[in-house]
């Protein structure tokens, strides 16, 4: 073997040698896999949703009238927790405040706006008429022709009046019952009508006489106060009516019947019938002299217009309250034999078989 070969061979096996020292060469190191997800990724906030907000025009005569303003409130004060709404009103002093205070709320985005009373009527048309895309809603009010975005909420409240006229025709002592108004207009003088003809109609089923002061649904001639306000009014329309008798007394009028109430309370042995609302619970301080109270239930309709939009309904061009679907009633409770002449009468009523108006 040459020299050269020999030094060849030995290098070679000088780095067998090294390489075995050091080890075999690693292998390189994969990629580390990606851990699995525990949990689904979080979505991505959805917005919150956008607020309906529900807002009231009020009649003069103020939100705590314990009559129609109070109650149409009472409506969205109950879908506020309920629906999960926003409510406001403002209050109109003065019949000039309305057209105001219905452009502030147009101005404030409110989503429906309602007005309360026949005497919005004008103002509720004209607001209407100039912001189509605004709902509205009225109390006491049904437009001919209709306004596509105007749902009229009315009341068959002469169904509701004639029951109450029956019962006073069964309860007085002295055979003379009363009644006055507020102003003479439907709103108002539905409810004189039925009262006059429940007491018609008792006379008819019983043989007797007692009369109406107050009303003559024949000529729509009566007694009215000429406001909504005036609690001095109630007490001296109610005196005169007591001076001449009437030892029931139906004033609808608003809080001018407060008045009533306190000097029927303050003469003994007379008693009164609540109007709008159950006047034991709005009246407290008059409970042992409420008869009964005719029941105009705006809050349910005000709530039921609110469930209707945010279900994406049409709430339509009217709502009627009647005996049949709820809307007005008779509060209060009678002995056995009353009450199943009232739901004689009822039934009655509902059939078309008993007029209750002229």
């Amino acid at each position: 073997m040459s020299k050269k070969l020999y030094s060849l061979l030995a290098l070679l096996v000088a780095a067998a040698f090294i390489l075995a020292a050091c080890g075999p060469a690693p292998t390189p190191t994969e990629a580390p896999e990606e851990p699995e997800m525990t949990e689904a990724p979080t979505e991505a906030p959805t917005a919150e949703p956008v607020a309906f907000k529900a807002c009231q025009v009020t009649d003069v005569g103020g939100i705590d009238d314990k009559s129609f303003n109070a109650t149409a409130w009472k409506g969205i004060e109950d879908a506020i927790p309920q629906l999960g709404i926003e409510g406001q009103y403002l209050e109109s002093q003065e019949q000039a405040d309305y057209e105001t205070n219905i452009n502030a709320f147009i101005e404030d985005d409110c989503n429906l706006i309602i007005t309360v009373g026949f005497l919005l009527g004008d103002a509720t048309a004209a607001a209407a008429n100039a912001n189509p895309d605004q709902q509205f809603g009225i109390i006491d009010f049904a437009y001919d022709p209709a306004i596509p975005n105007v749902t009229g909420h009315v009341f068959a409240t002469d169904q509701a009046a004639f029951l109450a006229g029956y019962v006073a025709a069964a309860t007085t002592q002295t055979g003379t019952v009363g009644t006055f108004g507020g102003l003479q207009i439907p709103p108002v003088t539905v409810f004189m009508d039925g009262f006059w003809y429940g007491v018609q109609y008792y006379n008819e089923q019983k043989g007797t006489s007692v009369q109406v002061l107050g009303w003559d649904p024949a000529t729509q001639t009566g007694l009215f106060t000429g406001n909504f306000e005036s609690t001095d009014d109630g007490a001296s329309f109610g005196n005169n009516l007591m001076d001449e008798g009437a030892d029931i007394i139906m004033p609808v009028a608003g809080p001018v019947g407060l008045g009533t109430a306190a000097a029927a309370q303050s003469r003994g042995g007379v008693w009164i019938i609540g109007v709008d609302s159950d006047w034991t619970q709005t009246a407290p301080d008059y409970v042992d002299i409420i008869l009964t109270s005719v029941l105009k239930k705006m809050d349910a309709t005000v709530f039921q217009m609110i469930e209707m939009m945010l279900n994406g309904e049409a709430p339509g061009n009217l709502i009627v309250g009647t005996l049949e679907s709820g809307g007005v009633g008779v509060a209060g409770t009678f002995d056995a034999e009353l009450q199943a002449e009232l739901d004689a009468i009822t039934a009655g009523i509902i059939a078309g078989e008993i007029q209750t108006a002229p």
